[in-house]
């Protein structure tokens, strides 16, 4: 009795690791860039922006001006919540201002180039966009 108990829980595990890996393949298969739906609809939707504007003003937006500065409004707002968020942790003790410091200089030193998509998935893991871990973090330093 105890024997087929154990092989249905052992066979309902295997199938879930199965299922689940598979779901992730395809999933990061899927998720290559602007050829997503979600990259599509960006796209439609800042064309239909650029249409909009040149109507009403007469003037053309480049697209690609208008996704750059996207991108750098995006950029520098991630950037002040960090600080935000590094101040509010020197503030209630979690670290100090050096550490603070640090992790900024490491955050700029390091080069800017994007995980292969699994590791990137952009889920903000321990509080921090993209998965970012603030240097010391462990056990002893839950994330927030």
């Amino acid at each position: 009795m105890w024997r087929s108990k154990k092989f249905i829980a052992i066979a309902v595990v295997v199938a879930v690791v199965l299922v689940g890996s598979i779901g992730g393949i395809v999933s990061a298969q899927s998720d290559n860039g602007d050829d997503s739906p979600l990259g599509a609809q960006r796209g439609a939707l800042l064309d239909r922006v650029c249409e909009i504007y040149e109507e009403n003003t007469g003037v053309a937006i480049n697209q690609q001006e208008l996704k750059d500065a996207f991108a750098q409004t995006q950029s520098e707002m991630r950037d002040e919540a960090l600080d935000r968020h590094l101040q509010k942790l020197v503030e209630q003790g979690k670290m100090s201002q050096d550490e603070a410091n640090q992790y900024q200089e490491w955050r700029q030193a390091k080069p800017d180039i994007p995980l292969p998509r699994p590791f990137n998935c952009g889920s903000g893991f321990q509080g921090f966009p993209g998965g970012h871990r603030l240097p010391g973090w462990g056990a002893a330093h839950p994330a927030p």
